[in-house]
């Protein structure tokens, strides 16, 4: 019974500590005023709140009862430990936030008391027990964790988009929203971007680069995967094996050489060298994805389209492409993201603004005379496209990126 207390306390002192910690940090961000989590009593809180959760009945309704009790619980003694004032802030400052911020973090903290003790009562506990406990609390700290590590920054780079100069000026570390500029006003800096620093310029040409690597990129690699995975010839292994090797050569030892060689060829300060070193670095990664996909294709399907007629190339279009439709779509995103986000051959080959891609745009908008908050809107610009289509297409990238995992 001991050990079952003394985990029970640990548990929902980290997360009272972790859920006061992070829900202040926020509500600093979003407010502006600076506030400073009672991480202390937040901790004692969510140890009774826990110990509570552990000594409490079972039962699907007990248990709603009891989440609520434990809700009052780390309420109560939170704030008779800080007086009220657990963000060390006054009620009478922002109350309406403070009191959102104080729900969401008994809340969490109630939620992750009850989500790591979960199938845990009051007594005698296995070492099995103890162990899946340790666990939970340590996935949950890594999934907090992890996502403050994503969100933050973004966080960070749209409310800095949204910002004025003077306020930034007056106050770099208040990231809350003005509302009082009205739309116009949180947006200038987007509508600047395009009406005097020609970013549309750069938007344009990103996507006309990244959609033309990704056609060159399929127009190389499923002939060459079907080739590796399908046909045989010498060779055939030792090039199946190595088609990932020129991933061992950092990009920056190929970037001096290959700027000589298109300096000497014209090609430099045009889009077309760009369209010749980005298929040249993606078609390998994508040749590795879809021979294995390929593989995992039934070879009777084919044999038979061969045996009605149709030459390989029929067979390919007809047969081999409509069934591999998942690996085309994830091997298509994954090409355009690295189009997308390149940065370092742009940043050599690209010296004409008219042709810049957008991450070039961007570091061309870091200096003294362009204000932070219009390369905060050009970094929110580049990201968000390529995210959207990321979480659009998430499951055909999972599933291309798995195919041919066990077979082949």
């Amino acid at each position: 019974m001991l050990a079952c207390i003394l985990i029970a306390l640990a548990c929902g002192a980290v997360w009272g500590a972790v859920s006061m910690l992070v829900t202040g940090v926020t509500l600093t961000l979003v407010t502006g005023q600076v506030a400073v989590p009672a991480v202390g009593a937040a901790a004692i809180a969510g140890a009774l709140q826990a110990l509570w959760l552990v000594w409490s009945v079972k039962g699907s309704s007990a248990r709603s009862l009891s989440s609520l009790t434990g809700f009052f619980i780390a309420f109560i003694v939170l704030m008779v430990l800080t007086m009220a004032m657990p963000f060390s802030l006054p009620l009478s400052v922002m109350p309406v936030w403070q009191a959102v911020a104080l729900v969401l973090s008994l809340g969490a903290m109630m939620y992750a008391n009850a989500a790591c003790l979960r199938g845990i009562a009051l007594g005698a506990m296995r070492r099995y027990d103890q162990e899946v406990v340790l666990i939970r609390v340590l996935k949950g700290i890594g999934f907090v964790f992890f996502t403050i590590i994503v969100a933050l920054p973004f966080y960070v780079m749209v409310m800095t988009s949204l910002k004025s100069q003077q306020a930034l000026l007056a106050n770099p570390l208040d990231l809350s929203i003005d509302i009082g500029q009205g739309v116009a006003g949180l947006f200038r800096s987007y509508v600047e971007l395009f009406t005097q620093y020609d970013f549309g310029t750069y938007l344009l040409v990103s996507t006309v680069v990244s959609v033309a690597t990704v056609i060159l990129t399929l127009l190389f690699s499923v002939p060459g995967a079907y080739a590796v995975s399908r046909l045989r010839f010498p060779g055939r292994a030792m090039l199946s094996r190595s088609v990932l090797l020129i991933y061992m050569v950092p990009a920056i030892v190929l970037v001096i050489p290959l700027y000589t060689v298109f300096s000497q060829l014209g090609l430099r300060n045009s889009l077309t060298g760009l369209l010749i070193v980005y298929p040249a670095t993606t078609i390998p990664v994508a040749l590795y994805m879809l021979q294995g996909y390929f593989r995992g294709l039934p070879a009777e399907l084919e044999e038979a389209g061969l045996m009605d007629g149709l030459s390989r190339i029929g067979v390919i279009l007809k047969i081999t492409l409509p069934l591999s439709l998942p690996a085309l779509a994830s091997v298509s995103l994954y090409v355009f993201m690295i189009a997308w986000n390149e940065f370092l051959f742009a940043f050599m080959f690209l010296d004409d603004p008219d042709i810049f891609t957008l991450s070039r745009g961007i570091v061309a908008l870091n200096s003294s005379e362009v204000p932070r908050q219009h390369l905060m809107a050009g970094a929110v610009i580049a990201t968000v496209p390529v995210l959207v289509i990321f979480l659009w297409f998430e499951r055909f990238l999972v599933q291309g990126l798995t195919a041919g995992s066990v077979k082949g």
